[in-house]
């Protein structure tokens, strides 16, 4: 099973691919940590990408796209993955479709997670992100043990700078213009299905499941 998440920020995708990859066991792969992983291991396409990382730069999408495909030979992958995070652009989404099909390989489905925006800039308002080991909280749905201290490593928690009301909704800007064009892409080539992000955790996770075994 091979399957993008899409989603504007704070829709809950990356909650739903972890949940999806656990279930199906294959791998959950972010461009974050496909990023992390190959400067640790301080591979020749690791250094490239760390070079524009360190200045700040966004990380070209032929050396992104490098990384992933190098991701995807790993023998984790064998059953398929979940990809989350990339594409985000059209050029990346036909970009990733080619180099897929030189391997005789392809994108099975796509889950677009929907939610309007005034819930996702409330919702990304009360989280609440541990800096120390990278956990997140809510302040309604998934409150620490101890009022704003991490439960793992006893750090004070934080609303960070990109979860302010005013930088999501730029967030959300950039979504709409940039990403959104991906879920008409996917649609055309009839492997869209869209679930309603607005409910629970467990309700939406459901769903999706369902719509994976159709």
């Amino acid at each position: 099973m091979k399957v993008i998440m899409l989603g504007a920020p704070g829709a809950g995708k990356g909650t739903q691919a972890k949940r999806i990859a656990t279930k199906y066991n294959i791998p959950h792969i972010s461009t974050g940590d496909i990023f992390r992983d190959n400067i640790k291991n301080n591979t020749d396409l690791g250094k490239k990408a760390k070079v524009f990382i360190d200045k700040g730069l966004l990380v070209p999408d032929d050396l992104v796209l490098k990384l992933i495909i190098e991701r995807f030979k790993l023998a984790d992958c064998n059953s398929g993955y979940v990809l989350d995070g990339f594409p985000r652009t059209i050029p990346q989404a036909t970009a990733l479709d080619e180099a897929l099909e030189k391997n005789n390989d392809r994108v099975e489905c796509t889950i677009n997670i929907e939610v309007a925006d005034e819930v996702i800039i409330n919702r990304m308002a009360g989280r609440r992100a541990c800096l120390s080991c990278g956990r997140t909280y809510h302040v309604d749905t998934l409150r620490p043990k101890v009022e704003g201290v991490c439960d793992y490593c006893d750090t004070d928690l934080v609303l960070r700078d990109d979860d302010k009301p005013e930088t999501v909704k730029k967030r959300l800007q950039v979504y709409h213009e940039q990403t959104q064009p991906l879920i008409d892409y996917y649609n055309n080539k009839g492997i869209l299905y869209t679930v309603d992000g607005t409910g629970g955790i467990e309700e939406i996770y459901e769903e999706i499941i369902r719509l994976l075994k159709d």
